[in-house]
């Protein structure tokens, strides 16, 4: 269930007597000049050099066209046993599409890789544009909309690598209008026209980073991200669903633990979820940043998911979400980069859970710009799989789901004097000020 990343950056519009030709791929393909890299060649008239400029993105013609790199790596026995490993796990068993594409390949090749690749490491870090962004110093554009936070958290660490000039745009919601973001395209000629063209139209003397905050749909600037100081505050999760500025006095006794059982969704189309809804806020709360979620948590499971989903709540009843956070419970660990409201996890292994055991779990919050306006709610979801259609899945493709749990799973939720289960979100520094 690692969630992934992908960059897609529009070519641009170039000199409008040139021809550009593509090559598509995959971003997990070899971004260094074959499978997974997308070359945009312009021909250039008579006596102009050719330019060139590469892409990665992900595209239907990616996916039935990228060839299977396991053969570079692994003897074919060595693959068929990875085949059978992986088919005997209950996730991937449970998912027809995923049991057809490990038995037939064909056409399908890059999905093959990924799905017996599960684990971070050297096969994904040796083509990821964030471990190459350091040798990229050529002028680079980065747009990206609200809304698939594993997208603006890959585009954003992408940004803060590269050492060459460069931009960054975070749009509105939601994320899947237009691809490429064509609302953006006035911007983004303007940094091409300076660099390709020898415009001098003051792009450079504008703020690295533009971001759109929603709820109060404004725009904030700054050199970095986030473009604004940011102060952590805890929400902790509360009896009757409430979220909290203060933690629950009482032990698991009195504050017994909220739960659920999720069956497989082979044999049932619901998804269970537990939710807990600040009070109304009575200013308006603006928060930038990364975030993060303490969830202390016992199944009877060696594993499962944790899907953690905010939403703004406003007084008529109406949502919009806000940012989501995804977890593995065998993916638990977390790594040295970790610091409050800013987790990190390494991926390179599976831990099992023991069954019965309350683990604390802490889910990545990603990056996410929004003011909770007056009369709104800031209301916290948790499942351990995804509605096939709410207010914000309708709006995505039918493949942008994380692979459901194959098993059936009781959760307890624990959030008591012993147990503080939290959120940890970014409220900025002025807004912080007001509210107290």
């Amino acid at each position: 269930m690692t969630a992934r990343s992908h960059i897609d950056d529009d070519l641009g519009e170039f000199d409008r007597t040139a021809q550009v030709a593509y090559r598509h791929g995959a971003p997990v393909g070899d971004i260094r000049g074959r499978d997974g890299l997308v070359v945009g060649e312009v021909l250039a008239p008579d006596g102009m050099e050719p330019a060139r400029e590469g892409r990665g993105g992900d595209s239907g013609i990616a996916h039935t066209n990228v060839k299977s790199r396991m053969p570079e790596r692994y003897s074919a026995e060595e693959i068929a046993k990875l085949v059978e490993e992986r088919l005997a796990g209950p996730d991937v068993a449970a998912w027809p599409n995923l049991v057809h594409v490990l038995k037939y390949p064909r056409n399908r090749e890059l999905w093959f890789d990924i799905v017996l690749n599960e684990l971070d490491g050297d096969w994904y870090e040796e083509r990821n544009p964030v471990t190459l962004a350091p040798a990229i110093d050529i002028p680079v554009w980065l747009q990206i909309d609200q809304g698939r936070g594993w997208t603006v958290d890959g585009t954003i660490e992408l940004f803060s690598r590269l050492k060459g000039p460069k931009k960054l745009d975070i749009g509105p919601y939601p994320p899947m209008q237009s691809r490429p973001f064509v609302e953006e395209h006035d911007k983004m000629f303007r940094w091409y026209d300076h660099w390709l063209k020898g415009v001098d139209n003051g792009v450079l003397d504008e703020p690295a980073v533009t971001v759109f905050v929603e709820g109060s749909r404004e725009r904030v600037t700054g050199a970095q991200w986030p473009p604004k100081d940011v102060e952590y505050r805890s929400f902790f999760l509360r009896p009757r669903g409430k979220l909290a500025p203060e933690p629950e006095p009482m032990g698991a006794g009195h504050a017994a633990p909220d739960g659920f059982y999720q069956a497989p969704l082979t044999v049932t189309d619901q998804v269970q979820i537990l939710s807990w809804r600040t009070a109304t806020f009575e200013d308006a709360v603006e928060l930038i940043g990364t975030g993060a979620a303490h969830l202390f948590v016992e199944i009877d499971q060696p594993d499962t998911n944790l899907i953690l989903r905010l939403w703004d709540a406003a007084p008529d009843g109406s949502r919009q979400l806000v940012t989501t956070g995804y977890l593995k419970a065998s993916y638990r660990e977390l790594d040295d980069r970790t610091t409050e409201g800013n987790p990190y996890h390494p991926h390179t292994r599976a831990v099992p859970v023991e069954p019965g055991k309350i683990e604390e779990y802490v889910l990545r919050l990603y990056p996410f710009a929004a003011t909770f306006r007056p009369g709104h709610r800031l209301e916290a979801e948790l499942s351990n799989g995804e509605p096939l259609a709410d207010a914000h899945n309708a709006l995505l493709p039918p493949d942008a789901f994380h692979l459901p749990v194959g098993r059936p799973v009781t959760h307890k939720v624990y959030r008591d004097a012993a147990h503080r289960s939290r959120l940890v979100l970014p409220l900025t520094r002025r807004r912080a000020a007001n509210g107290e």
